[in-house]
Formats: structure tokens, C-alpha cells, sequence
């Protein structure tokens, strides 16, 4: 199978993803502020447009734990290049939720007005909150109303939508309702939102039997409209009576003429052809149906590419009319806005329907246990729910057997030499029947059965002989200082709540079940006390592990030709679909295919865009927010103090000046990081050290920062080792980053080796899931000193290093080693040296001895850091990374500062303007790529064009290249530009939790961003005019004359490209 093609080797493992799809993520994420928290990694949205992934999270406890990017293995091989987007990612961001003994109650007369009745209440204490759930009389509709002091606030409905076939229904209907509904009759009102609102949150996402739609925002005008749209899309969609809707998003035949050849397009159809080029996809499919071969998880609700061409419009209609009915639904309201509002709100829209026998069809239903396994790998659904202690046991048993490198079965595994990187995401609860899975991939053929006989005598030893001690009390630390810091980053609080809480309730079980954890842990630590870890966990590994027959085994070998005999099959089946038609038909299809494409690019009448609600400028404060900052000194180091209020948690932020360091060393830097937290020290092993990280702190990491400073050619690049622990342990927080720091000794060749193979095979992932970012950072490297480093560090280019180091590791084991020591020495010292903490006044008063005695114990400073050269970029010509792909990444990029243009806060609105207009409709919407989207990153002056999942190539270079015209021959009336205007400071402002705002400032600070620019540019972005838009189109002519092109593509889609253009692309092969 294509999966093989990255993992060299027959590959033994299983995977089972949950699929999801949020709504154009890439967009969300690129074109603001509001950086994700992916939960998997800290890479920057600029680097890889990662989604937030609610659906990483599984039991409570892996829901909580996924947010511990701080922990001793994050961060710590990658790279992270900043962006003016960037000012609040790399970070879990922490603040207790408030609650105010006044908040006010529904009273029962008062619902009942409003057609509720109230069906129970509870004030959980976890996360501070009066929690009511209501029961619409008429239709049965149920409703969470979660009342708070969080100004974040979150809406939510989610349908039970199981299909049954993988045609791809609740997939497409999640994009199509968003594209224009009774009261916003307008061909997507989605975009209108993005255009003109503050949201914190605005997407939609599908899991294998459920889907999503959820908003957020901290303005309750702005708020109350996003939940208007959200609701009159999902009950009123106007795409079950356009068939244009149905076609745009799903599929459809597309011929431009009777002559040409015929193609499928469809922004979910090419969407999901990318899915299906990633190995890890390809696998997780296979296995969710190996597993539940019996139930709707044995199809895919995402859409098989092959399959989506059955679909028919009838098929789309009906089960819309089936599902999205308010007695099949689950609504949820979190925050400080009225209760009582939210149920007249609902009222307005569940009062027109009548009951249904929706519940009962769209319940799911079990699948019925295997008697033996079908082959054995570890995937355990269990045969009834789980009570919420044997979830937290088993979310406990999943850290402390896989939740960091220093756990016993995931060290095992990785040290066997059996494989190259770990697959599977260990306990998964958010089904209906729970599972485990875990494996390896990069297995030769003669390995499989040893891997398989490894799993299985790991976990038998470990139900025999138990956990150490303090593996035990170091999950028991993280973990507790995950669930009480509550910490979701800029992902919204409420909305982590609610798909917690979704997870049982759309099963018919308690809602307020899985929001309360204290109990069960204090249950679970009182009995782990008293009667031994040994006798809490053996017997669930035994259970619901070692003796549970229900398993499955995926084994995947290579196949080069698999992605080229699939776009054979395709071609011939489409083929076979023109051979049959007339000559008539075809002339129909290329009229229809026109026809669609005028819908697309025709813009909505003004009074159809006028239904979208939406705030006024004088609704937008005129002051930037104002994060809290101290500058002081201590023993002849700077310190950066914020003083907020943080729930008695001090974050630390150290930073290490990396500009003394030699180039052809800044490759080796990732792995350098992730060395000082996976190596041991003289007196600790590496397990040692990540146990008393885990039990002392609530996580440390390193990892490399870099960026272009505007007005300046010398790149601002550092290293920042990160930590967070509570007021108590400030003083083993910084003992700890002093051990990681100067300690840690590079020594054990094989574990080093190690990381050079799951570094090598998490960029080989890369190159076909987050192409797109690889293209970004190819264009940065060609245009700026800054990208070349990124580069180095996160791109091909590092990849290659990979390569060659592997062989280096064993043939020059002193010199790898004697190189990791040079960077440290290079790296530390006092000079330079930058000390950044949040916390509150106290805390930070108090920390301030700890502080002193960590700078004491820093090598003495050099009188100068003298910088090294680096002066290097990758070659100008335009390039193609070819690699076995179905969709492209397609990219080109310039620097316009070397026009002359001086940066204006205008470019802000201009930039968000034209990828949700100009790109949305072009390269996404009749493009038919998964998004277009551009960036500016106003430190260096790169303005660049990406695309992600995209069928085309060239036609999407020529887009990129219109933009100009589109800017100059631009027309905008009032509204449109006070939307425009008011979503960009909507992401200026993202919402941030205290963390996040010392962080960013910490970042402003380093780039040597004033509030006075700060306050210069809002007032730009405030006063933007229609003229600046024209004047830019000039300005932005720079990418089209002078550009770079970078394409992630497939080797048929390049060759056709260059024998188009007469070799506009220098060919790379990276796979």
C-alpha cells in the first residue's frame, strides 16, 4: 500500500483515527492570531496549519494530559519560526475558571415559558460552573446550560449522524449547511463570519457518528449573532434545495470542454483524496473497519474517494432531513452570558419542529465482541460503558505506559530497533466502545511477529511485576496538575468541556458525568495508597488488554504504484463515463461546469450580505490590550515580570542568545533540544530525570525560536527552555531546567540514534500531510536568512540532514556527541541570557531568590557574544518537491519590503481580505482545493500564497498571480470594509489566557515591538480605506513579477507543468 512509501518497510501497527474535519482550518489559523494548540506537537500554524484536534482527546484524563505541550518531550524536535500571526502558540495557557455565587438561575416558570423543563442541576466544582440541562418539551431537544464568570464564551449543537456507507453524507452536509441558510441567504455566510467577527472559535468537524458545530466569542453581541447563524445553517440549510451546493462540495463531474477530458471535483472529495495519500490515514481506515466491521464505524464518514462518486442529491437531502432534527441533537451554552437568553434563543428555532423518530434511528449500536482475535495487535473495545473511575485508571495507565519516553512501553518499544517511530493513540474512549491501540511502523517483514510478541510480554511483565514508584507518583503529579490548571490554550475552554461532555451524552449517558474528576481521583490516589499502583492497574491491563479477545492486526507493505494505479482507475472510470455519453450530454456537462463555475465567482448582492449580523466599528475598543510588563535585573540579567493572576502557577520562560553558534551546527539543534530532556545526567538516568520532572513541575521543554527582526538583516534567533510548576515548586523548577541545561550528558549513541529515526520519519509524515507548510518554508528560505534557518531546522532541507546523520551516528559517534557539547557551550551563558515569568505579584517576588542562585549556577559571561555567519539561502528558481501524493501544496511568495513598501497596519485587513474572498472563491470554491489562503510576515516582508489539498497546479499560480488586478480593480461599500476592519482586530485581540500574554510579550519584547507601534498599527487597521486596498494591489505585483513558486506535488502533476511551461519547476525528489 501507498503507506509503505514513507515507511520503507512492511509496517506492523494499528491506528484508529478519529476522523474529523474542521472547516478550513488552515484559514482560521494562517490568517490570524488565534494560533491552534495542536495537541501532537508546537509547531507554529505558519509551519504546519495544524488543526486544533478536539478528537486527540479520549478518555477524561487523555483529554486533559493532551494539553501538556510543556511536558519533558515536547517541543523538542521542532522548530519554530515566527510570524506576525504568532503570538500566543507553543504553549498550554492557564487561568482557573471564575464563578460568581450571583450568576443568575433559570427559574422553572420561566423555562417553561420558553418550552423547557428542567431535567437536572449541579454546580460542578472542577471547573466552577452551575451546570442545568433542560429538555425541549416539544421536540425533546436536550440543552447544557454551563453558567460561569468566563467571558469565552461557547456554543455548540451536535447531531448523532451515523452513516452507512463511505460515501462521505455527514462530511459533506457539515460543509454544505455553512453555505447559506433561510435567513442568510447567501452563498456562505461562514465567510461572512470570518470576515466581520471577533469569534474565538468559529468551525465544524465530523467524528465517525456525530457532528459538530461549535462557535465562541467574548462579545455577547457578537456571540449571540455567530449562535443565530450556526442555528438557522444547521435547521434551515439551503444547500438540500441547491444541488450547485451539493455539487461544490462534494462532487461533480467538471468538463470545460466536449473535447478535453472529464475530472471530479469537490472540495470534500479532494479533500479526503489527500487524506488517503497519508499513510497513517490509509492505515486508520482499515483498522477502524477491521475493529467495528459490524457497526457504522466500519464505514467511513469522512469518504472514501472511491466511494464519494455514489452519493446522489436524494441521498444528501434525505438524511439531512433524517438527522438534523432538534430531538436528535445535543445543544450546549458555556460562560457569562444570561441563561435565560440562551433558552429564548432556542425557543425561536426548536418551537417549529414537532417531535421525531430521529433518536431512536440514529442510535448507535455495539458492535458485538470478537470470540478470538482476527490477528493480534493492541485494539481493545470494551463490551459495556465505563464508570468514570475505571476511565480514570485507564487514562492513568495510558500515561504511564506511553505518555512520555520514559515509559515503559513506549521506551520498549522504540529501544527494540524494531521499528522507527510509535503509531497508535494508546486508550480512546470518545466512541461508543472504547479501545487501545498501539504499534510500529518502519517493521520489516520478518520483524512483524516480534513486535507482536513484544506488546504482548511488555504488558504481561507489567501486569505482573507493576509500575515503579515514582513512574506512578510522576503520572499522578502531571496529571493532576493538568486537570486543575485546566489549561486549553487558545482553544476554548468551554468548548474542551463541551466535547468532553458530548462523548457520553450523545450516548444517552450523564452529561455531567465526564466534567467531574475530583472524586474518582481522590478515590483512585486513597486506594492506590493503600493498596499499591500493582493492585489498582494489573487488573485492567488483564481485562481489558491481555485477555480480551477483541483485536485486531493491520499489517501494510509497500506499494510504489499504488497512488498511480489509483489515478489510473480513476481516469478510466471516468473515461468509461464520457465513452457513454452523447455528444449532447457533453455539451450539457460543459454547460453545467460553467454554469456552477459563474455561481462560485459571482459575489453576493448587497442585501443578501447585509442579513449577516454583525458589530460596528464602535463596537471595537481603540486601545490595544495591554499585557502587564516589569523590567528588571537580577545578578546582570534581564527579567521580564507580568504579574497576573495565574491560579498560583508560575510559567518561566529562559532565554539562550543562539547567534554565537556555528552554522553547520544549527541542523544538529533540534535534536540537541530533545537530547537535554531524553539523556540522562552522572547520577540520573533519562527515566529518572523525566520522573522527577513529571513529580516536581508540571512539565519543561526546549526548543529553538527564530525570526526576522523588520529593519534589520540579522535574524533574532534564540533558544527558550520553557517551565510551569506551582508557587511551591519554584525552587525544583528551576533546579530541574539547570539539571536539563548543564547536566544532561550526550553519551547513549543508541538512544541519540533514535531520535534521529523518529525525527526522520515524523518530517517524511509531513511532507504528505502539511505539504503545504513544507512549501512555506522552502519560500522562506529563499528569500531570508531567518526561513534558510527554519529550514535547516524543519524542512527538506533537514530531512536530508537526517539522512546523512543516521550514518554519521554510527560512524562518528565522538563527533556527533563532541558537536552536541559545543552547541551548549556556545548557548550558555549569562550573557545574553533574558528571564521571563507570569504569575501573580507574590509568586513573582517570591521566585526571585530561586532565579538568582539558576543565573549563579550559568557559566560565567564571555565580555561579547560574537555573532556567527550566517549569511546562506537556498538557491531563487522556482522548485517542485515531488513526492506520491493525489492533492498538491502549491505556494509562491516575494519579499515587498524590497519594493519599498513601508508596513501599514492596513496590510492586516488586506492580507485577511484576500484569503476570504478573493483565494476562498478562486482556489477553494472553484479551485476545488481543501483552501487558499496568503500570510505577510511583516518582520521579514514575505507576502506568500499557499494552497492545501489542491487538484491543480498551475491554474493555482495563475490565481495567485490575478491578485493584484483583483486588488486594484476592487470595489467595497461601507459594510464591507467595517467588516473586513473588525475581523482583523478580532484576531489582534485573540483571546489569550496569562500565560499566553506573558509568552507573547515575551516575544514583542525580543522583536522590539513597542506598545507605541502596537498602537500605531491598530489605529492603521482602524482607518483602513478602499484606497489602501488599490495602492497594495500595486505593491503585491512583486510576488507575481519576482516570486518564488514552491509546489508539494505529484510527480504526473509536475511533469505536466513543466511541459506546459517549459521547465518552470527544478525538480526534488524527497521521498
Amino acid at each position: 500500500m501507498e503507506a509503505s512509501v514513507v515507511l520503507r518497510s512492511s509496517n506492523k501497527l494499528l491506528l484508529f483515527p478519529r476522523y474529523y474535519s474542521p472547516r478550513n482550518f488552515f484559514r482560521l489559523f494562517s490568517s490570524s492570531s488565534k494560533s491552534p494548540r495542536s495537541l501532537s506537537s508546537s509547531f507554529t500554524p505558519r509551519n504546519l496549519h495544524r488543526p486544533i484536534n478536539p478528537l486527540t482527546s479520549c478518555s477524561l484524563l487523555r483529554r486533559r494530559s493532551g494539553f501538556l505541550p510543556l511536558s519533558a518531550t515536547s517541543s523538542s524536535s521542532s522548530s519554530f519560526h515566527f510570524n506576525k500571526h504568532h503570538f500566543s502558540s507553543l504553549s498550554p495557557h492557564a487561568i482557573a475558571t471564575q464563578y460568581s455565587p450571583d450568576v443568575s438561575s433559570v427559574p422553572d416558570e420561566v423555562a417553561a415559558k420558553y418550552g423547557f423543563e428542567k431535567v437536572s442541576e449541579e454546580f460542578i466544582g472542577e471547573c466552577k460552573s452551575k451546570a442545568v440541562l433542560f429538555k425541549h418539551k416539544q421536540t425533546g431537544a436536550e440543552v447544557m446550560s454551563v453558567s460561569n464568570d468566563d467571558e469565552n464564551k461557547v456554543f455548540g449543537i451536535v447531531f448523532r449522524t451515523p452513516p452507512n456507507d463511505s460515501t462521505g453524507i455527514p462530511h459533506i452536509l457539515e460543509h454544505s449547511v455553512l453555505c447559506g441558510s433561510r435567513k442568510y441567504p447567501l452563498k456562505e455566510p461562514f465567510v461572512e463570519l470570518l470576515k466581520g467577527s471577533l469569534h474565538t472559535f468559529l468551525n465544524a468537524f465530523t467524528y465517525p457518528d456525530r457532528t459538530c458545530y461549535p462557535v465562541a466569542s467574548t462579545n455577547t453581541k457578537d456571540f449571540y449573532n455567530l449562535v443565530d447563524v450556526y442555528l438557522d445553517a444547521v435547521f434551515f440549510p439551503k444547500c438540500v434545495e441547491d444541488y450547485r451546493t451539493f455539487q461544490q462540495e462534494g462532487w461533480h463531474f467538471e468538463l470545460n470542454n466536449p473535447s478535453e477530458e472529464i475530472s471530479y471535483k469537490g472540495v470534500v472529495f479532494n479533500e479526503m483524496k489527500g487524506v488517503y495519500s497519508q499513510p497513517d490515514n490509509i492505515l486508520g481506515r482499515t483498522a477502524q473497519q477491521a475493529l467495528f466491521p459490524d457497526n457504522t464505524y466500519g464505514v467511513d464518514s469522512g469518504g472514501d474517494p472511491k466511494v464519494i462518486p455514489e452519493l446522489t442529491f436524494e441521498q444528501f437531502k434525505d438524511f439531512h432531513s433524517k438527522y438534523y432534527h432538534p430531538g436528535n441533537a445535543r445543544i450546549w451554552f458555556y460562560g457569562d452570558d444570561d441563561p435565560t437568553e440562551r433558552l429564548r434563543i432556542l425557543s425561536e428555532y426548536l418551537d417549529m419542529f414537532d417531535a421525531s423518530s430521529a433518536p431512536k434511528e440514529s442510535k448507535i449500536e455495539r458492535q458485538t465482541l470478537f470470540s478470538e482475535p482476527v490477528r493480534i495487535v493492541e485494539k481493545y473495545p470494551a463490551d459495556k460503558p465505563l464508570d468514570l473511575e475505571t476511565e480514570l485508571i485507564l487514562g492513568f495507565l495510558d500515561h504511564l505506559m506511553l505518555g512520555t519516553p520514559a515509559s515503559p512501553l513506549r521506551k520498549i518499544l522504540l529501544e527494540s530497533g524494531l521499528g522507527d517511530a510509535i503509531v497508535g493513540g494508546g486508550v480512546e474512549d470518545e466512541l461508543l466502545q472504547p479501545q487501545f491501540s498501539i504499534g510500529l511502523k518502519g517493521v520489516s517483514e520478518e520483524d512483524i511477529q516480534k513486535v507482536e510478541e513484544l506488546v504482548m510480554s511488555t504488558l504481561k511483565k507489567l501486569a505482573e511485576e507493576g509500575f515503579e514508584a515514582d513512574a506512578v507518583e510522576a503520572s499522578m503529579n502531571t496529571i493532576e496538575f493538568s486537570l486543575r490548571e485546566n489549561n486549553t490554550g487558545s482553544f476554548p475552554r468551554g468548548l474542551s468541556l463541551m466535547l468532553r461532555s458530548i462523548s457520553k451524552w450523545i450516548y444517552d449517558m450523564d452529561p455531567f458525568e465526564p466534567l467531574k474528576y475530583e472524586k474518582p481521583l481522590m478515590a483512585l490516589k486513597a486506594r492506590t495508597a493503600e493498596e499499591g499502583s500493582k493492585a489498582v492497574f494489573s487488573p485492567v491491563i488483564e481485562k481489558f488488554i491481555l485477555n480480551n479477545p477483541h483485536r485486531v492486526t493491520i499489517e501494510m507493505q509497500p506499494d510504489p504504484e499504488k497512488a498511480s494505479r489509483d489515478e489510473a482507475a480513476e481516469r478510466e472510470s471516468l473515461e468509461k463515463v464520457k465513452a457513454r455519453m452523447t455528444e449532447e450530454d457533453l455539451a450539457e456537462l460543459a454547460r453545467a461546469t460553467q454554469e456552477l463555475r459563474l455561481k462560485q465567482e459571482t459575489p453576493d448582492p448587497p442585501e443578501a450580505l447585509r442579513s449577516v449580523p454583525s458589530l460596528s466599528l464602535l463596537d471595537i475598543p481603540k486601545e490595544p490590550i495591554l499585557v502587564p510588563i516589569e523590567v528588571g535585573d537580577i545578578n546582570g540579567v534581564k527579567v521580564l515580570k507580568h504579574e497576573l493572576f495565574t491560579n498560583d502557577v508560575l510559567y518561566a520562560e529562559i532565554v539562550f542568545n543562539m547567534r554565537s553558534l556555528k552554522q553547520e551546527l544549527l541542523p544538529l539543534v533540534p535534536l540537541f533540544c530533545q537530547s537535554l530532556l531524553e539523556m540522562g545526567t552522572e547520577d540520573l538516568t533519562f527515566v529518572q530525570l523525566n520522573q522527577l520532572i513529571g513529580r516536581k513541575t508540571g512539565g519543561i521543554s526546549v526548543y529553538p525560536f527564530t525570526s526576522s527582526v523588520r529593519g534589520r538583516e540579522d535574524p533574532c534567533s534564540h533558544i527558550i527552555a520553557r517551565g510551569k510548576a506551582m508557587a511551591g515548586r519554584v525552587e525544583d523548577l528551576f533546579n530541574l531546567v539547570n539539571c536539563v541545561l548543564q547536566e544532561v550528558q550526550f553519551t547513549d549513541q543508541q538512544r541519540f540514534k533514535q531520535f534521529v529515526s523518529q525525527s526522520k520519519a515524523r518530517m517524511e509524515n509531513r511532507l504528505r500531510g502539511s505539504g503545504h507548510g513544507i512549501a512555506a518554508a522552502r519560500m522562506d528560505a529563499k528569500l531570508n536568512v531567518a526561513g534558510w534557518i527554519s529550514e535547516q531546522m524543519g524542512g527538506v532541507s533537514y530531512l536530508e540532514f537526517l539522512q546523512a546523520l543516521e550514518e554519521r551516528v554510527d560512524q562518528d559517534w565522538a563527533g556527533v556527541s563532541s558537536s552536541l557539547e559545543e552547541i551548549r557551550t556556545s548557548l550558555l551563558s549569562k550573557n545574553g541570557c533574558l528571564i521571563n515569568m507570569t504569575a501573580d505579584g507574590k509568586n513573582l517576588t517570591n521566585s526571585e531568590k530561586y532565579v538568582s542562585k539558576f543565573l549563579d549556577l550559568l557559566p560565567s559571561s564571555k565580555s561579547s557574544v560574537e555573532a556567527a555567519a550566517w549569511n546562506a539561502r537556498l538557491s531563487p528558481g522556482n522548485e517542485a518537491i515531488v513526492i506520491p501524493t493525489q492533492v498538491n501544496y502549491v505556494g509562491k511568495a516575494a519579499n515587498i519590503y524590497d519594493t519599498g513598501y513601508q508596513l501599514n497596519g492596513s496590510a492586516y485587513v488586506i492580507s485577511k481580505h484576500i484569503s476570504n474572498t478573493w483565494l476562498w472563491d478562486r482556489v477553494r470554491v472553484s479551485g476545488g482545493a481543501y483552501g487558499g489562503f496568503c500570510d505577510f510576515d511583516t518582520h521579514s516582508g514575505v507576502f506568500s500564497f499557499l494552497s492545501y489539498r489542491d487538484p491543480n497546479l498551475l491554474k493555482t499560480l495563475d490565481v495567485y498571480d490575478g491578485t493584484g488586478a483583483f486588488l486594484r480593480e476592487l470595489e467595497m461599500d461601507h459594510d464591507t470594509l467595517s467588516k473586513a476592519i473588525i475581523g482583523t482586530i478580532g484576531d489582534v485581540d485573540s483571546y489569550q489566557l496569562p500565560d499566553a500574554k506573558g509568552y507573547s510579550s515575551l516575544l514583542r519584547y525580543l522583536l522590539g515591538i513597542t506598545e507605541e507601534e502596537r498602537k500605531k498599527r491598530r489605529e492603521e487597521i482602524l482607518s483602513t480605506s478602499l484606497k489602501d486596498f488599490k495602492e497594495f494591489g500595486e505593491v503585491i505585483q512583486a510576488v507575481k513579477d519576482k516570486g518564488v513558486s514552491v509546489a508539494v506535488a505529484s510527480p504526473e502533476d509536475v511533469d505536466a507543468a513543466n511541459k506546459d511551461r517549459s521547465n518552470y519547476f527544478n525538480v526534488k525528489r524527497a521521498l
